[in-house]
């Protein structure tokens, strides 16, 4: 299984591992990190352990993962998770614990793992962001991702209505390549012009 640890100037990026739960627990009960996560806040150390089991542990089985735990050097525990599907969305995501935001340190993780990413020959990565989470979408675009199209998607499992923004870098210089999945899949599609 391929996921290499990737060392900035001030984090380490490594693989979770069972004794990260407690961290993987304060990270996802905090409703404010999890307001635009695409599940509810973990309530348990018992839910945090299914977590990683269902999710974390299960993408390491894969031939390749890009699941990291976002660790700081002095203690290499973990503040936060960076990811990258490795289905045809190539989905980058990450959350930070609250306390570490506006620091620069998902941009500093999420240009080590695009690095990684490109060495590893991954075509493009895409993002989402929702509308009223805009500081998502400066991270999105410190990395270099340009914005293609919006879309609203009744949210699941939150179940709500959501108007998604849509990022891409493509890593193998086919500047025009833009994946159009998202498009396809819902009605209410649209480029906005301002942002």
């Amino acid at each position: 299984m391929n996921t290499p640890e990737l060392k900035t100037e001030r984090l380490i990026l490594r693989k979770f591992t069972k004794e990260d739960i407690e961290a993987l627990y304060l990270l996802l009960r905090d409703e404010e990190v999890n307001r635009f996560l695409p599940w509810f806040p973990l309530k348990s150390m018992e839910e945090a352990k299914a977590f990683y089991e269902d999710r974390i542990s299960a993408e390491y089985k894969k031939d390749s993962a890009y699941y990291y735990a976002v660790c700081l050097k002095e203690d290499n525990y973990p503040i936060g998770y960076i990811k990258t599907d490795t289905d045809d969305s190539f989905d980058f995501g990450y959350a930070l614990r609250r306390e570490y935001w506006h620091r620069g340190i998902v941009t500093e993780a999420g240009r080590a793992v695009v690095e990684q990413l490109k060495k590893d020959s991954v075509p493009y990565i895409t993002a989402t962001h929702d509308v009223s989470n805009p500081r998502s979408g400066g991270v999105m675009r410190n990395l270099g991702m340009k914005y293609q199209y919006s879309y609203e998607e009744q949210w699941q499992p939150k179940n709500f209505l959501v108007t998604f923004r849509m990022y891409q870098l493509n890593l193998d210089g086919c500047e025009d390549r833009v994946y159009r999945k998202y498009w396809k899949l819902y009605d209410r599609h649209f480029i906005e012009s301002d942002v």
